[in-house]
């Protein structure tokens, strides 16, 4: 929801993806490196795993924070929520 004010869990989130695009960095640096293969997967498995992190906590923190809010004080009908809540869990 656009203008809502920023959630209690954005910096942890910030802090999630900042520390993956420092692994991100890292990956690229091993493949101009030839470092072996199973070590860039790992790594990778290990970026991967911190964006499905962040993007969980993210859906999560709408649901809690805009959706339910939203619906306890009356803004918006359950109808639209319910339409949003389908919406953002296709990405879970």
């Amino acid at each position: 929801m656009a203008g809502m004010s920023t959630h209690a869990s954005h910096p942890e989130i910030i802090k999630r993806l900042k520390r993956a695009q420092g692994h991100l960095k890292s990956i690229v640096t091993m493949l101009e490196e030839e470092r072996p293969c199973l070590d860039i997967a790992q790594q990778l498995l290990a970026v991967e795993r911190a964006i499905v992190n962040a993007k969980k906590a993210l859906v999560h923190d709408h649901i809690d924070h805009c959706l339910e809010h939203a619906v306890r004080d009356g803004k918006r009908n359950a109808s639209d929520t319910v339409s949003e809540f389908k919406a953002i869990t296709k990405y879970l």
